[in-house]
């Protein structure tokens, strides 16, 4: 492991006003989406829309990484070209997700763990090779009655750092994605408890597993009351507690963090991110940005509709979310001590 590297990376996956573009959807919920729009679910038509997301002309205004897929770190243009060697070229630093996807937590009923530790390192080793110089990986937790156990908070974090560590041992940076499902009636008091709970016991782990913290990212849902709770919680609401749950949380050595949209609309995950940077600018001790795949993807995907004809329209809708949220982390760096 070559901490400088790794620290490095993570600084420029950081950089001032930008951040990642999530296109690491899996087959099934990319088909599922194109499902959904009318669009083919085929191999061809899940390339020309990368195609479509990785080519976007000016797209590294505020995008300093992209998230891949297997399928998509292996595909190229219609003239040939790697995806890779397209981001490279742009200034974006490709990323991969390696987790295998959540299963059920055998005897949690309603619990998931996530999977693909087994052969993990030899993967690591090729994605490297095929020019990734970070990644993700993603775990499940949803808020219930008796949700989430110990037992479930305690493996998804036990998986995220040994993942964590398989990758910093390969080069690569870990993003570290425990995710808070937004599904539910419960209130923001509870998901600011749980959300809490989870940090607390991922940074254990990561500490436990030898993680060097310079050298990774956590990527974390934001503190939000659930999606059926009846009293909705406001813009400053929301940003209030989930600065305040990453405070008493997140140690002051890692470089960022980067949200997940986590099935808000567009619009609210870039209200909530701007609020967290009006409201604590200059006085936090991380850096706040935005990692977000649907909040990003979605009004270009509508537009695009498997047409080639509406490329350009549906490239410039994906701009117009790239540049609200550079302008929602470009209020005011909250970093402490920040120029």
């Amino acid at each position: 492991m070559n901490l400088n590297t790794l620290t490095a990376t993570a600084h420029a996956l950081m950089a001032p006003g930008k951040g990642l573009l999530a296109m690491d959807e899996s087959t099934g919920t990319c088909n599922a989406r194109f499902a959904a729009t009318g669009i083919p679910q085929t191999v061809e038509a899940r390339r020309a829309y990368r195609e479509l997301l990785v080519a976007t002309p000016g797209l590294a205004e505020g995008i300093s990484g992209a998230i891949l897929f297997d399928e998509t770190i292996r595909q190229h243009t219609t003239a040939g070209v790697s995806f890779v060697k397209i981001l490279q070229q742009a200034g974006i630093i490709p990323g991969i997700k390696v987790d295998l996807g959540a299963h059920e937590l055998a005897g949690f009923p309603g619990e998931q763990v996530t999977e693909g530790l087994d052969g993990l390192r030899p993967r690591l080793t090729e994605y490297v090779q095929l020019g990734a110089r970070f990644a993700k990986w993603r775990a499940v937790l949803t808020i219930g009655p008796d949700r989430p156990s110990r037992a479930g908070i305690s493996a998804n974090a036990h998986a995220l750092a040994r993942y964590a560590a398989l990758c910093q041992a390969a080069g690569l940076v870990p993003i570290v994605e425990p995710e808070v499902l937004l599904t539910g009636p419960h209130s923001l008091a509870r998901c600011a408890a749980v959300t809490e709970e989870v940090l607390h016991e991922v940074f254990n782990q990561l500490r436990t597993q030898g993680v060097a913290l310079e050298g990774m990212l956590l990527k974390p849902s934001m503190v939000l009351a659930g999606a059926d709770c009846p009293q909705q919680a406001t813009t400053a609401q929301v940003a209030d507690a989930t600065v305040a749950c990453l405070l008493r949380t997140v140690p002051a050595a890692v470089p960022g963090v980067a949200f997940l949209s986590g099935g808000q609309s567009p619009e609210a995950a870039t209200r909530h991110l701007a609020a967290m940077h009006e409201r604590f600018a200059g006085r936090l001790p991380w850096a706040l940005t935005f990692s977000f795949g649907r909040a990003l993807q979605q009004p270009a995907l509508e537009i695009w509709a498997g047409q080639a004809a509406n490329v350009v329209a549906a490239q410039r809708a994906l701009l117009e979310q790239v540049r609200s949220n550079h302008a929602a982390v470009g209020v005011g760096s909250t970093v402490a001590g920040a120029a």
